[in-house]
């Protein structure tokens, strides 16, 4: 690369943000892309990037059009652009008997819409710029293995594996690798929310709603959103240019393959 050029949606907290804030330290310039404008100045303050490394876009990644808009945008502050992280989602607790279409539908359109329209916003420019790419998708351990009360999620997330592996296939000849990340229980907001659900329903507290994740992870421990941007990092750089259609666990354990 003879520049390095990332685009990271749900850039500004969690994962992330974790994500971008490596990037930069490994010299990328990056564009975090959220759809929450308060969010992305917090974003902004906490990575203490320069103005020529950092750029910041409100784009709701379930919409088409404002997910190429935010690319375009990208190539035409940066002048290039190399990896896609395809990071935002969300995830609801759903039991079974209580899923709507509305929660059905805004789940997927984030979750598997999101990647989708990374993967074509970003095959688009790099034929316009010459050159391939990188894409890595955000799945989870929910999506290798189905995780109770988290059905429309773990359908999301196994969609994405699959996107992930056809899409390696698909674009092998144009330069481009894809790969996926599959974090297991991170300790982000998200997944305190997660956690929340699970007391409530339960009629515990956060804490043991918490603690139902830990007790299968080998490692004993949650994970701390650097060390998925580690594993993210990795698939971003050269020493990962033979890797493709491949999903890496980061879970510490929680399942073995």
């Amino acid at each position: 690369m003879t520049q390095k050029v990332a685009f990271v949606t749900g850039g500004s907290r969690g994962i992330g943000l974790a994500i971008a804030k490596r990037l930069i330290q490994d010299g990328f310039k990056v564009s975090i892309v959220g759809r929450n404008l308060e969010h992305l100045q917090e974003a902004s303050e906490k990575l203490e990037a320069t103005a020529d490394q950092l750029l910041t876009i409100q784009a709701d990644v379930s919409k088409r059009e404002e997910v190429f808009s935010a690319v375009k945008r990208t190539v035409e502050v940066f002048g290039d652009f190399n990896v896609i992280v395809n990071n935002a989602g969300i995830g609801p607790i759903t039991p079974i008997d209580t899923i709507t279409e509305a929660q059905f539908d805004e789940v997927f359109r984030v979750n598997v819409g999101g990647v989708l329209w990374g993967i074509q916003a970003a095959q688009e420019v790099w034929k316009k710029l010459g050159h391939g790419g990188k894409i890595i998708n955000a799945t989870s351990q929910a999506g290798v293995v189905g995780n109770p009360n988290l059905s429309v999620y773990s359908g999301t997330k196994f969609a994405i594996r699959g996107i992930t592996q056809t899409a390696a296939r698909d674009l092998a000849d144009e330069g481009i690798t894809v790969n996926s990340y599959a974090p297991g229980i991170v300790r982000t907001e998200m997944m305190l929310d997660i956690a929340h659900d699970v007391g409530q329903n339960a009629g515990k507290d956060d804490e043991w709603g918490m603690q139902q994740f830990v007790k299968d992870i080998t490692l004993k421990r949650l994970s701390e959103p650097e060390e998925v941007a580690n594993v993210v990092f990795f698939l971003a750089g050269k020493d990962s240019d033979y890797i493709t259609g491949q999903t890496i666990i980061v879970d510490g354990g929680m399942q073995f393959h």
